[in-house]
């Protein structure tokens, strides 16, 4: 630790950066505060390696006081978060957080104040203690953060989506109408404008399909799409005066039983050098810069994620859906080789919103990074409690380094600040979310394992499948976990800790708050 930005000498006066060294020591002398707020400080963990005076606020701490650049409040009242929003609110208000970030504060100075998600309550709040919330406007993120203005959006700067239509649909008749006319033929997947990790992403085939999903189909303008073979890749973006950053191509987790009870939903990613390769990978590239210069000219800046569809069966790469935000991917790019070779693609963020001046060459950046994700290697899983039960957490896995000893066998090693010291397949990384004297129930996230090397398998044309490591890692690390059932079982809403939605508390289950004895685009 003692070379790592968090001890580094404060910043003097500097004149434009131009190039990543100039970059490097300007973030490593930093003297302004910034602060990562969130349930959890998943999504950037590490970051504090390159950058002084970053601090993570969050509600779950999964190291109970032992990682130094992590602020908990000792005191939290039993409160039922129904959202992300709420939860980085309450963060901003409470007495504890705010006593911290004054005494940290020189004369004049500002902190500054990222997370994945907030609303115009948020912007309320920052503005009147003097905090500077350094992301797009919540109105603008909003706007953009629909996946109907998004295919829009792209279309118009030739970004095409996988054949669709937009429509408002009000029965089956109505939706079969709707794909005949635009030739989609009848094995259809629909989206909601908005969503969450899969959860308002419907396939439908069959009238059967559609009496199941409906509700939320009927009266509502939907993107109705071809239903294709195809293989979801995940990217991420920043957005700076310079031009567009892009960051590697991962490959997503997505609706695997072992990890997820949610279809389709959102649980992990892989990177490995053959995501995208050659023609698909400079064409997707191309892409989400296109994307990026179409965002500036709605006035945004900053950081972005692509999901990227690759066809499996003719190689076209379409635009899946834009996430204006950091998000879940975010945790892998920062430990690339790009990263260590040069700086995080999150550092990119925060010279866009920082006091300082700078003018990079950001197609030598993107062209360097390409050849660097070449030799890069890196997965993690989102794990989800999947069965109905709703149970008290008895014993949880611990946070920290992990390794299979020589019977296979998974086994706790030492206490960890983050996964940037794993080393190969045999090591793993494992961030607590739920612990002890907290509650798991069907969709809450129990916790991340970050790993080198795959976790999936393809099938040839068929779903990709989770690897016997990744299955035996999964099952070692739900064994930790044990619980005492509850009688009878609340209903619990759903909840996504690690993308940034609240870990909503069971309802009338408990009489106190959370224990913070846990850890999200």
């Amino acid at each position: 630790m003692a070379g790592d930005a968090a001890f580094a000498p404060a910043a003097a006066a500097h004149r434009p950066l131009r190039n990543i060294s100039e970059v490097r020591h300007f973030f490593r002398t930093n003297d302004v505060p910034v602060y990562f707020f969130g349930a959890t400080p998943f999504n950037l963990l590490g970051l504090d390696r390159w950058v002084r005076n970053f601090t993570y606020v969050t509600y779950y701490d999964a190291w109970d006081g032992a990682h130094p650049r992590v602020f908990t409040p000792r005191y939290k009242p039993y409160i039922e978060f129904e959202s992300g929003e709420e939860i980085n609110n309450w963060l901003l208000e409470n007495a504890e957080v705010r006593a911290l970030m004054s005494a940290r504060l020189a004369p004049g100075q500002r902190p500054k104040v990222a997370m994945v998600f907030f609303d115009e309550e948020t912007e309320r709040i920052c503005e009147e203690l003097g905090y500077d919330l350094i992301l797009p406007s919540a109105q603008l993120r909003n706007h953009l953060d629909s996946k109907l203005v998004t295919t829009r959006l792209g279309e118009e700067v030739g970004v095409p989506s996988v054949p669709n239509t937009l429509a408002t649909v009000k029965d089956w008749d109505g939706l079969c109408a709707a794909a005949e006319a635009a030739g989609l033929g009848t094995d259809l997947v629909v989206q909601t404008a908005y969503g969450d990790s899969g959860k308002t992403t419907f396939f439908i085939a069959t009238e059967s399909d559609w009496r199941k999903h409906r509700k939320e189909i009927v009266g509502n303008e939907v993107k109705v799409m071809k239903r294709i073979n195809n293989r979801p890749v995940a990217v991420e973006a920043v957005l700076t005066q310079c031009g567009t950053v892009v960051g590697p191509f991962m490959s997503e987790l997505t609706g695997h039983a072992k990890l997820t009870p949610y279809r389709g939903g959102w649980c992990g990613n892989e990177m490995y050098p053959e995501v995208l390769t050659g023609d698909v990978r400079a064409r997707a590239t191309a892409m989400v810069r296109r994307l990026g210069d179409r965002l500036g000219a709605e006035g945004y800046r900053g950081f972005f994620e692509v999901d990227v569809l690759v066809d499996i069966d003719t190689d076209e790469a379409y635009l899946g859906e834009l996430n204006p935000r950091i998000s879940g991917a975010s945790s892998i790019t920062n430990v690339t080789s790009g990263a260590y070779a040069d700086v995080p693609l999150f550092i990119f963020h925060l010279l866009e919103y920082l006091d300082v001046d700078f003018d990079l060459d950001v197609d030598e950046i993107n062209e360097r990074w390409q050849e660097l994700a070449a030799v890069d290697l890196w997965s993690q899983m989102i794990i989800k409690e999947v069965s109905p039960a709703v149970e008290r957490i008895l014993t949880a896995a611990p946070t920290g380094q992990y390794y299979l000893d020589p019977s296979g066998t998974l086994v706790f090693r030492r206490a960890a600040l983050d996964w940037h010291q794993l080393q190969d397949e045999h090591e793993a990384f494992f961030l607590r979310i739920y612990g002890p004297g907290d509650y798991r129930w069907k969709g809450a996230d129990l916790g991340v394992l970050v790993t080198k090397g795959r976790l999936q398998t393809e099938q040839g044309a068929g779903p990709s499948k989770l690897t016997i490591r990744a299955k035996h890692l999964i099952d070692s690390i739900r064994a930790q976990y044990t619980g005492v059932a509850l009688m009878p079982a609340p209903v619990a809403p759903p909840t996504d800790v690690v993308k940034g939605s609240a870990p909503a508390a069971v309802a009338d289950v408990a009489g106190s708050a959370p224990d913070a004895a846990g850890s999200t685009g």
